[in-house]
């Protein structure tokens, strides 16, 4: 019987290591003003967010988040510094949001999405978001560790009750008095290729920002 359970639970455990996502998840983030790059590098429990810069096209920031200790670290490539990131502070939400699960389902990179809409009258905002119940269970643990204030996070973070490994490949922020778009977030290349150690940590010759 003891055997049996360990089988068991060693096999679990296997499944559930391999339905992890490792790799890298390229985004575009566009807003009103302007359009910034940005690549997710996932390799076990901690991920680093490159942003890159418009005009030069090359890395300009990046953070660092350890999913274990609930960390976050910068990185600045052009001052060849780095230090600790605080977690911002709750952010307030004026009124209610009402969150919907929508019948339409479209198909992003290859994977099925389901629509989910969270609108909120008093903030004049709506939201839908396109997710995945998929592999990538980093999502939901780093941006509760991170805790933005832009309402595409705090929007989504609305939405109770998604399986661990949900995450949208396309999200778009309106207006709900003239249907502007405000903001549009969209996945567009995912990368299953195994991320090398050494991208994922602070090169050696960075000071510490104090």
């Amino acid at each position: 019987m003891k055997k049996s359970v360990l089988a068991l639970t060693l096999l679990l455990s296997a499944n559930f290591l391999m339905a992890q996502f490792g790799g890298s998840i390229e985004f575009k983030y566009f807003t009103q003003k302007d359009t910034t790059n940005n690549v997710y590098l996932i390799k076990d429990q901690t991920v680093k967010l490159d942003q890159y810069g418009r005009k030069s096209g090359s890395v300009e920031g990046s953070f660092i988040f350890d999913l274990n200790s609930k960390t976050i670290r910068f990185v600045n490539p052009k001052r060849k510094v780095w230090g600790e990131h605080k977690s911002e502070t709750a952010p307030v939400i004026k009124g209610e949001c009402v969150v919907t699960k929508g019948t339409g389902s479209k198909t992003l990179q290859g994977i099925k999405c389901s629509e989910y809409v969270v609108k909120n009258t008093e903030e004049n905002t709506v939201i839908t978001y396109w997710i995945t119940q998929g592999k990538y269970d980093f999502f939901i643990p780093l941006l509760k560790l991170w805790n933005r204030k832009d309402k595409q996070s705090i929007y989504f973070n609305q939405i109770k009750d998604l399986p661990a490994g949900s995450m949208p490949l396309l999200s778009e922020e309106k207006q709900i008095s003239d249907g502007k778009v405000v903001t549009r977030l969209e996945v567009i290349k995912i990368n299953k290729a195994a991320v090398e150690a050494s991208r994922m940590s602070i090169p050696s010759e960075y000071k510490k920002f104090e």
